[in-house]
């Protein structure tokens, strides 16, 4: 199986002293050394949060404010290659969709962060997975999948097991639309699933092992998201 997966930056580093980054690898090896194909891209997280407020109260413009973010990603990603087996990597973190799929048809493990302003790493993950051509799109994230509602701001809010891609993008649409709340998945990359006709899978990445659920098992503890001819 070829398969994304999208490390949340809050999710894969928590703190500096954490220990995930190590277990990451750990998955990721395995499931190279079970014979799939496996292209990563890694989120800023609260680090890049910091430097982005850092940098508006000194006058930076947005597209300045994107790029710092984008160079987190990228130190993300660096640190996750660094922790990698380098015989099953690619040398470097790519910066554009054409070098990760090159890695990807090498059959190098391609770790990368965001690629241009304005594009979050959750459609970086999506168009990757459209542009390779991937079986299976994993969302590592910080929530245990998708709700009917914001959890942190809705406390009957309830998860789903399964969605349609339309489904997604409409209840990430209506996430969006509320103030103060927070999808699991941007609005950008819920579009290009329902285009491409990704399998995707929401999970919470606190344990990566279930990534490797996600990947190797049909069971898993997280929403799946089907295309929608799937279900016609």
């Amino acid at each position: 199986m070829r398969v994304v997966v999208s490390v949340g930056g809050s999710v894969l580093v928590p703190d500096p002293a954490t220990n995930r980054v190590d277990e990451y690898a750990s998955v990721i090896e395995g499931l190279v050394e079970s014979g799939h194909e496996v292209a990563i891209v890694v989120g800023g997280g609260g680090v890049a949060r910091e430097y982005i407020g850092a940098a508006r109260e000194v006058g930076a413009n947005e597209s300045e404010l994107d790029q710092l973010g984008i160079a987190v990603t990228r130190l993300n990603a660096k640190l996750l290659l660094a922790a990698l087996d380098e015989s099953i990597t690619a040398s470097v973190v790519p910066e554009n969709y054409e070098q990760a799929r090159t890695d990807v048809q090498r059959g190098d493990v391609t770790v990368m962060g965001g690629v241009v302003p304005a594009q979050t790493t959750d459609a970086v993950s999506a168009v990757l997975a459209e542009y390779v051509d991937a079986d299976r799109l994993v969302f590592a994230t910080s929530v245990p999948g998708v709700f009917t509602a914001d959890p942190n701001e809705v406390e009957d809010a309830e998860r789903h097991d399964e969605l349609t891609a339309s489904e997604l993008v409409d209840t990430v649409a209506s996430m969006e639309m509320t103030a103060g709340a927070s999808a699991p998945v941007d609005l950008l990359a819920t579009k290009v699933i329902q285009r491409a006709g990704l399998e995707t899978v929401v999970l919470d990445g606190a344990d990566p092992t279930r990534v490797t659920d996600a990947v190797e098992h049909d069971s898993f503890d997280g929403t799946r998201i089907v295309p929608d001819e799937e279900t016609a």
